[in-house]
């Protein structure tokens, strides 16, 4: 497997444990919305500890973008990137994943599920073809949401967030369950993308599937 070693162009944290990462792009490095790589820290101890990350940014600009959680409690390849900065060196593989757009419909994310989403709809929107999908994001607070000024503008009404740990005013404090589902999909005739932690992501296959929805129009990384 090839590796790329490139530099951290810019570092920021985007909420208080989310941090969005621009680094150097490899020459011909090609990938597709959705699509993610493995990352390491060019750093003694730390070379061989891969972890896998989507891209945020459209394949045609000319830097790559990160978003990752930091989980500092773990004491893992997340918190040593949150300590990361410009100048700061990474190893990445090639790109794999089989997370991209197949049509209009409908993305279930859970907390940073919703990174591979990010390049799928930059990419809708640069192409015109936002129309027609709907982003429904889970997370425990709105602290946690990650790039919801973007988000919102994207796809406006078409963009909804769900709190499981906070009540916001205007905003729904539950779990996306089966009649959560039933609420918002009248036609389960369309596609249904869904990322998160395995068991968000078996939890609504199996909620859509009941509801109707064909296996083949339920897309998941793989």
């Amino acid at each position: 497997m090839a590796q790329h070693v490139v530099k951290i162009l810019d570092s920021t944290f985007i909420t208080h444990n989310v941090k969005q990462f621009t680094v150097e792009k490899p020459k011909g490095y090609l990938f597709t919305p959705g699509q993610a790589t493995k990352v390491a820290l060019k750093k003694t101890g730390w070379a061989d500890m891969k972890r896998e990350f989507n891209f945020t940014s459209l394949p045609s600009a000319k830097s790559l973008e990160f978003i990752i959680k930091i989980y500092d409690e773990r004491q893992g390849v997340t918190q040593q990137l949150g300590l990361a900065h410009a100048g700061d060196e990474l190893i990445l593989e090639e790109p794999f994943g089989a997370m991209s757009y197949k049509g209009p419909g409908y993305f279930f994310a859970a907390g940073s599920g919703v990174t591979p989403f990010i390049a799928i709809l930059r990419d809708l929107r640069k192409k015109k073809k936002l129309e027609g999908n709907t982003l429904i994001c889970t997370n425990q607070t709105a602290s946690d949401v990650i790039l919801d000024d973007e988000l919102t503008q994207m796809l406006g009404k078409n963009f909804l967030n769900m709190f499981t740990r906070q009540h916001v005013i205007g905003f729904q404090e539950r779990r996306i369950d089966r009649n959560t589902v039933i609420a918002l999909v009248q036609n389960f005739d369309q596609k249904f993308y869904i990322c998160g932690p395995d068991s968000f992501v078996s939890n609504i296959g199996d909620i859509l599937r009941s509801l109707g929805a064909k296996a083949e129009s339920i897309v998941i990384e793989e």
